[in-house]
């Protein structure tokens, strides 16, 4: 029953063939590609709308020199939001709810945020290890835990995604397979938990487009604090 459970973790596969990476793929083509009419539907209008609302969110803290990474973490924010949402769709995969995915993504950009403030302002992005004012006996140690908070931020951005998709969709399979097994014995039971699932998907949507935009945000904050 527990690795049922988890079986929805597993990636696909054909024929000893992984097809995580079409399952990374397959977002991207939902999205309609830009024309040059002036005229278009209401699915490229809300498209263009929601990533001039999603780089203005997150572009606003930055000076100009952050502008240049707007690319970036707008498609990171587009890519990750699909991945999520189409994840709570039955008889489908999520690669967000992989550690290995979710780092793999978050360690780059986070060392290329830090690589930027040691090449622009070393002494600035140094100065973060020691706050000023710190008492002398405190240094070694003030250095030491800053160090430790600044190498474990990837981490936090990894686990912290990867958790809380995969505690939603537990949640979800658990609260499903009790209204379906209660259905034929306690129909009103059942009906109270259908409506309690219902209720979680709903939350699990927020939470789907929250930790897409948490994650990119922190990264925008890293990025902002050594520029």
């Amino acid at each position: 029953m527990n690795l049922s459970f988890f079986d929805q973790f597993m990636s696909p596969s054909l024929l000893g063939i992984p097809l995580i990476l079409l399952s990374l793929l397959f977002p991207t083509l939902l999205l309609p590609s830009p024309t040059n009419r002036w005229i278009t539907n209401r699915l490229s209008t809300l498209q263009l709308w929601l990533l001039h609302l999603i780089t203005k969110q997150l572009m606003g803290p930055l000076n100009k020199n952050g502008h240049k990474w707007a690319l970036i973490l707008t498609s990171l924010m587009m890519m990750l939001l699909t991945i999520n949402l189409l994840g709570l769709l039955p008889y489908t995969f999520t690669p967000t709810t992989q550690l290995s995915m979710n780092m793999a993504l978050a360690l780059p950009l986070w060392f290329a945020t830090l690589l930027t403030g040691l090449r622009n302002q070393p002494s600035m992005s140094l100065g973060h290890l020691l706050p000023e004012g710190t008492p002398t006996p405190l240094i070694p140690a003030l250095i030491l835990i800053e160090t430790i908070s600044l190498l474990i931020r990837p981490l936090a951005l990894g686990v912290r995604l990867t958790a809380n998709l995969t505690a939603g969709h537990l949640l979800i399979q658990l609260i499903a397979t009790a209204t379906i097994t209660l259905l034929p014995i306690i129909p009103a039971v059942s009906a109270l938990t259908a409506t309690i699932l219902l209720l979680l998907t709903i939350l699990e949507v927020a939470v789907a487009m929250i930790q897409a935009y948490v994650f990119v945000l922190l990264l925008s904050l890293y990025l902002q604090e050594n520029i």
